[in-house]
C-alpha cells in the first residue's frame, strides 16, 4: 500500500501557466500543488498527502486536533485562493482525499457534466459572507416606567423582566428590517443565495446572537455595490450588527465530492 494519498482542493481549467503558478505553492503537509487534468480541459488541483495522516480511520482521529485541523484549513484555503485568483474553481471540502492521482482522475471523469456546468456558473462571480447580529446590551434602554413603591418585590421583579423582554423583543424586530434589507440586496446583485447554519456556541465568537448568517454569489462587476447596500441595512437600527466578509472562492456555491463518487475522506 502506497505511503500516499492525493488530496484534492478544487475543480478548475488547467493551463499550463496555472500549472506553473501552483507549482510554486505549498499546500496540505507543505507538499507541492500539481494539476490531475482530464484530458478535456477541466483538472483537480491536487497535492500528495502521507497516508498515515488520511486514510480513513486516521482521518477520524486527525480531525479530533484542533491544532493539526485549523493548519490543514489554512494550507487548503491558501491554494484556493490562490487558483481563484487566476481562475474560477470549484472549492471540494476540507480533507478529500483519493487513494491516488488515477483514482481522482476517474472521479473528475464521472462528474464531468456535473463539474463544467458548474464552473461556467461560477465563472466571473465571488462569494460574499453576511451574518446579522443581535445585541441588545448595545441599544438604549426603552423608558422605565415610574416607580411605584406599592409593588411589591416580586411584581417590580416581574415588571423589570417584561421591560428587559420588550427590549430583546425590539432588538430583534430590528434585526429582522435589516435582514430583509439584507435579502432586498441579494434580489439585486445576487445571482444565488445559500444559507448557513447560525453559529452558536464556540464558534459564535462575535459579540451578541447570530440570527442570520448567509452567503452570496455575486458577479464581479457588482461586488462593490452589494457590499455598499448590506452594510447599509442596519443603518439607524439600534442593538444590531451586520458583518460582511469577502470576496472570496465560492465555497458554498460548490458541489461536495459525494456528487460525483466517494472520496476516501471527507472533511467536517
Amino acid at each position: 500500500m502506497s505511503d500516499l494519498m492525493t488530496y484534492v482542493y478544487g475543480v478548475t481549467r488547467g493551463d499550463d501557466a496555472l500549472a506553473e503558478r501552483l507549482a510554486a505553492l505549498e499546500g496540505v503537509a507543505g507538499a507541492p500543488v500539481h494539476l490531475i487534468p482530464d484530458g478535456n480541459g477541466l483538472a483537480l488541483v491536487a497535492s500528495s498527502v502521507p497516508a498515515e495522516d488520511f486514510r480513513e480511520e486516521a482521518l477520524r482521529r486527525r480531525l479530533e486536533d484542533l491544532d493539526w485541523l485549523s493548519a490543514v484549513a489554512r494550507a487548503h484555503h491558501g491554494v484556493v485562493e490562490a487558483v481563484a485568483a487566476y481562475t474560477t474553481v470549484l472549492p471540494l471540502r476540507l480533507a478529500t482525499v483519493y487513494l491516488d492521482d488515477a483514482r481522482a482522475r476517474e472521479v473528475l471523469a464521472a462528474g464531468r457534466e456535473l463539474f463544467t456546468d458548474r464552473l461556467a456558473r461560477l465563472a466571473g462571480h465571488v462569494e460574499w459572507g453576511v451574518k446579522v447580529y443581535v445585541d441588545p446590551s448595545a441599544a438604549p434602554e426603552p423608558p422605565s416606567a415610574p416607580a411605584d413603591a406599592q409593588l411589591s418585590p416580586g411584581r417590580s421583579y416581574l415588571r423589570g423582566r417584561r421591560q428587559q423582554q420588550r427590549h430583546r423583543d425590539t432588538a430583534h424586530r430590528a434585526a429582522q428590517r435589516a435582514a430583509e434589507g439584507i435579502e432586498a440586496a441579494g434580489r439585486a446583485y445576487a445571482s444565488e443565495r445559500a444559507r448557513h447554519r447560525v453559529q452558536q456556541g464556540a464558534l459564535a465568537e462575535a459579540a451578541g446572537e447570530n440570527v442570520v448568517n448567509d452567503a452570496y454569489l455575486v458577479p464581479l462587476d457588482r461586488g462593490e455595490a452589494f457590499r455598499a447596500e448590506v452594510a447599509r441595512a442596519a443603518d439607524g437600527l439600534a442593538g444590531v450588527r451586520v458583518e460582511i466578509t469577502g470576496p472570496w472562492a465560492p465555497y458554498s456555491f460548490a458541489m461536495g465530492p459525494e456528487e460525483t463518487g466517494d472520496a476516501a475522506g471527507a472533511g467536517p
